[in-house]
């Protein structure tokens, strides 16, 4: 039986996250967290007060700037050795990672990375344009989303739940809208659905009929 790549693509507070990751741990696949990479990155800018605007200075920050997951029973994030797993959720790093991410040469370095990464097969990778530019080979992808009133409370849930402030659940709501907007006009590497996505919208689902869902399609596709 042939290990598959899988691609995950949809928008903010979909539960990709999650979802990749409980899918991969059931079916024995290794888990990429494309979008902590991206916040990594963001929390880096943000500690050395890099301007985004300053391309120089950007390539500088990535030239000394190591990223490295760690999967396991804890997955964890780091950056040139430092544990940023809980601070690149902090909603500072939030507010700016789409910005990040729509950087040119950001993009270059990571989407490198993921494809080094996800070149043995047996992986699941999540984030905004897995299908349609990191992984445009890969044997399944899926296009995961849901209502902004679905994303929305869940992402203000999770920050509840681990003792962050919060903001209110309509201010959610209309950051949910914003990301959405940026991600999907960024002039680089755009969300966007692959044409042959399976489309799952997941508003009214669990994290496990969701993740039943992922499995299910994979056990369709490996031969």
């Amino acid at each position: 039986m042939k290990k598959i790549s899988v691609a995950i693509d949809g928008p903010a507070g979909a539960g990709k996250s999650s979802v990749a990751k409980l899918a991969a741990k059931r079916v024995g696949y290794l888990y990429i967290d494309t979008g902590a990479m991206y916040r990594a990155i963001t929390w880096q800018m943000l500690r050395k007060k890099t301007d985004i605007q300053d391309e120089g200075a950007v390539r500088r920050l990535l030239d000394t700037t190591d990223v490295v997951l760690e999967t396991g029973n804890a997955d964890r994030v780091f950056v040139n050795a430092a544990d940023v797993t809980d601070a690149i959720r902090e909603p500072e790093v939030t507010g700016q990672v789409s910005a990040v991410a729509a950087l040119a040469a950001v993009r270059q370095k990571l989407v490198q990375l993921q494809q080094q990464m996800a070149a043995a097969g047996g992986v699941i990778l999540d984030g905004r344009d897995i299908g349609t530019v990191v992984l445009p080979q890969a044997e399944l992808k899926v296009f995961l989303t849901a209502s902004i009133a679905s994303r929305a409370r869940r992402r203000w849930l999770e920050m509840k739940e681990r003792g962050r402030k919060t903001t209110t659940l309509a201010d959610m709501e209309r950051d949910i809208a914003v990301r959405d907007r940026m991600d999907s006009e960024r002039e680089i590497s755009p969300l966007r659905e692959a044409e042959d996505a399976v489309h799952v919208d997941n508003s009214d689902m669990t994290l496990e009929e969701t993740a039943d869902v992922i499995c299910r399609l994979i056990a369709e596709r490996e031969v």
